[in-house]
């Protein structure tokens, strides 16, 4: 699930994705690498704002692995399923390297989706 984005809600630069575990929370498991204009575009008009109920509301990520910084994004409606490609080094059920953007995942919704295991 596309979680949060870093830019902009309407022309969002990567997206933060998301699995539910079985206890029925949102982790955090990939960044994807920059999206293209026509993605951002796209991605933008489907994107809606979350509020405080959001499972990551104040929840501060990492910029990268071994980088003290932190992550800037926004939230979003966790509802829509993304489909990408990943390599596979993972680490504790994240991939570690940025993950290419393929599509949305109409067919699908978060529920029918497997959950997280790390």
């Amino acid at each position: 699930m596309i979680g949060g984005v870093t830019g902009s809600l309407k022309e969002p630069l990567t997206l933060l994705l998301g699995r539910y575990d079985e206890a029925g929370d949102l982790r955090m498991v990939a960044r994807t690498t920059p999206l293209t204009t026509a993605v951002r575009r796209e991605l933008g008009r489907q994107l809606e704002p979350a509020g405080i109920e959001h499972p990551w509301y104040g929840r501060h990520f990492s910029a990268g692995w071994g980088t003290g910084g932190e992550l800037e994004y926004s939230p979003v409606r966790p509802d829509l399923v993304a489909e990408f490609v990943a390599d596979t080094a993972i680490d504790a059920g994240r991939y570690r390297h940025p993950v290419r953007f393929v599509r949305l995942r109409d067919d699908l919704t978060p529920q029918e989706t497997p959950p997280f295991t790390a």
